[in-house]
């Protein structure tokens, strides 16, 4: 058990982690950050402009300094991007300073999941599927490493997802302030 004082959402694009993490934020009373959109409001730019603007590395940056100052945060279920994990601080700080829930989809669901998304600037080619095959051999094993429960979404829908992953979280996730945060006696 990794008592932790936020929930962190891993996984590859069309996992449900926004979808899921908003149900599971009004489960448990926290709010709800989807780290991407945390990103826009703090550049006043959107994702894909962040892409064309600076690239993937400036994108990446970013995100490293944005999940950085939202795990000081309590409270927070975070739904990250495909590629926070990319990051080897970003990890670090993930294991630390959260309950880090992957969330797994089959490449078959992804595609079917993110058939009319044209949003996503790593998608903006022709063959989706290959993107998303070549982006989970690189991530798979990272989102493995961070990971203190993985959970399959495969077959399930955001509601059903949610009420099944609630109650494994009330099993094995204890919401505890991390040390360095709590006040010390004197």
């Amino acid at each position: 058990m990794n008592p932790a004082p936020n929930l962190v959402l891993v996984g590859p694009m069309g996992a449900g982690k926004s979808s899921i993490g908003k149900r599971i934020a009004g489960r448990f009373g926290l709010v709800f950050v989807d780290a991407d959109r945390e990103i826009e409001t703090r550049t006043g730019a959107s994702v894909a402009t962040i892409f064309e603007l600076e690239g993937e590395a400036g994108f990446r940056a970013r995100e490293a300094a944005t999940l950085e100052a939202l795990l000081q945060r309590e409270g927070l279920v975070i739904a990250t991007g495909g590629g926070a994990v990319l990051d080897a601080g970003s990890r670090q700080r993930m294991r630390v300073r959260g309950f880090v829930v992957h969330l797994q989809v089959s490449l078959a669901r992804q595609l079917e999941r993110l058939a009319r998304d044209r949003s996503r600037p790593l998608l903006a080619g022709d063959d989706r599927e290959q993107v998303l095959r070549r982006l989970s051999e690189l991530r798979a094993p990272l989102y493995a490493e961070v990971a203190d429960l993985c959970f399959d979404t495969d077959t399930l829908f955001p509601p059903q997802a949610a009420a099944q992953l609630a109650r494994l979280l009330e099993a094995q996730w204890t919401r505890d302030a991390h040390p360095d945060l709590q006040e010390h006696p004197a």
